[in-house]
């Protein structure tokens, strides 16, 4: 599995964790703090897109983190 897909799949199982693997904390803590506010305030309804947007927010991290590993480094001239 790939770096973006396990952090998607860690972020989907308990959202917030995929942003930790990658490395942005304060983004992690977020999501383990609102997504179980939504998932009592709204009795679950809200839950679920907070779960989803994790998920797609810790894939979309990882693949613009390994997109810049692998770019080529500037030339100084």
């Amino acid at each position: 599995m790939s770096r973006q897909g396990t952090a998607a799949l860690l972020s989907f199982i308990v959202p917030g964790v995929g942003q930790i693997y990658n490395g942005d904390f304060l983004r992690g803590i977020f999501w383990l703090i609102i997504t179980p506010g939504f998932w009592i305030g709204t009795g679950g309804t809200l839950g679920w897109i907070c779960h989803l947007v994790a998920a797609f927010t810790a894939y979309h991290r990882a693949s613009e983190s390994a997109r810049d590993l692998s770019a080529p480094a500037a030339s100084c001239q």
